[in-house]
């Protein structure tokens, strides 16, 4: 969706400060009230916002992120009155995930009210709902006095952006405003749950993981692949709508996944491979499997350390700012290192990593 204009708009780039957050969030509301697009650090990654409630705001960014239409996006609000202006008939295991886990990293699909416009919902009967736990969303949504639609801020098919700096080098020229508010904390996008199903479905994992659900409301259905667990029919639609190849370099991709050892001795055999074939290859490693690269006494070309295997919530802050490097540096191949554990946002990191990688292989 592509216009002739981009080279029109100006970006304006606001570095915050403690002198200048008041300043800076009330510039940033007052082109959200006049149905521009800002882009602005979460708590997750870094999200592109327009007034949720104007589909003339919303369209400006599926045209800036060049984003499939058809495609629904998620409202950020700042409060449960906001929440009563967009959502009904919310079920009572709803308001206790909310309860539990907002402000935080849960979007939480309800039913939507006529006043949500239909290329907000991809016109779907229902819409995500998420609050944030960064002060600059919540005071933006405060001060433009509406819901923000605010999907990932980064061209579809790109990596999501953790750093100010990804949303310039994707949408400057495109967007109105870009907030630089440092580093997103989680580096991954927010858990999504459909709660309008006949039973709560996770139809993206993240940061708040299925057993910190199932504590507060009960067994719950799995709407992503995930190991030895079929997907429900019906979330597939739904399912489809949260993923629309946000984690997809322009390199190509390699996962191995597999038992620690047998992972490390994969990769190996791939990097001999491409070697003899002349390639250019790049790692997103393990520290346990650069460990072994060492002992081989082998010189990789270009590599990244995401951290323990049994820390992957290291592994999750560095893995698209990582990406998006070694996607930049005309390489042939990146291999990416799987063994990361599935506990805590294990299961998350796992789902980003299938989702960026072209072919993959279980060792």
């Amino acid at each position: 969706m592509q216009t002739e204009n981009w080279n029109k708009i100006k970006t304006r780039i606001f570095r915050v400060s403690e002198e200048n957050i008041d300043i800076v969030l009330e510039e940033a509301a007052a082109i959200l009230r006049s149905g521009g697009t800002v882009a602005f650090p979460t708590e997750t990654v870094y999200g592109l916002g327009a007034d949720g409630l104007n589909p003339y705001a919303v369209r400006n960014i599926f045209e800036a992120k060049e984003r499939p239409s058809g495609k629904p996006l998620s409202l950020l609000i700042h409060s449960r009155e906001d929440l009563e202006k967009i959502a009904r008939n919310i079920p009572e295991k709803a308001f206790r995930l909310m309860d539990a886990f907002w402000p935080g990293p849960l979007t939480i699909i309800l039913e939507k009210k006529d006043i949500v416009p239909g290329i907000t919902s991809g016109d779907l009967p229902s819409i995500g709902i998420r609050m944030p736990n960064h002060m600059i969303p919540l005071e933006l949504i405060k001060r433009a006095g509406t819901p923000l639609a605010a999907p990932s801020a980064n061209l579809s098919g790109k990596p999501s952006s953790s750093l100010a700096a990804h949303v310039i080098d994707d949408l400057a020229g495109r967007i109105n405003a870009i907030i630089d508010g440092g580093v997103a904390a989680i580096g991954l996008e927010s858990t999504v749950i459909d709660m309008t199903a006949k039973a709560p479905i996770v139809l993206r994992p993240g940061a708040v993981g299925i057993k910190e659900l199932e504590k507060v409301i009960g067994k719950i259905n799995y709407g992503y692949k995930n190991d030895n667990v079929e997907i429900e029919e019906a979330s597939l639609k739904k399912q489809a709508s949260q993923r629309y190849g946000h984690y997809i370099p322009n390199t190509k991709v390699i996962l191995v996944e597999g038992e620690n050892k047998s992972v490390s001795k994969k990769i190996i055999e791939l990097l001999e491979n491409c070697r003899n074939n002349g390639q250019k290859i790049g790692f997103l490693l393990s520290k346990e499997t650069a460990g072994i690269f060492a002992l081989k006494e082998l010189n990789m070309e270009e590599y990244f350390l995401l951290g323990s295997r049994e820390e992957p919530e290291v592994a999750a802050r560095k893995f698209f700012e990582d990406l998006r490097d070694l996607d930049s540096k005309d390489l042939d191949i990146i291999v990416v290192d799987g063994s990361f554990s599935h506990s805590g946002l294990g299961d998350a990191l796992i789902n980003r990593l299938r989702g960026a990688s072209s072919s993959s292989f279980t060792v």
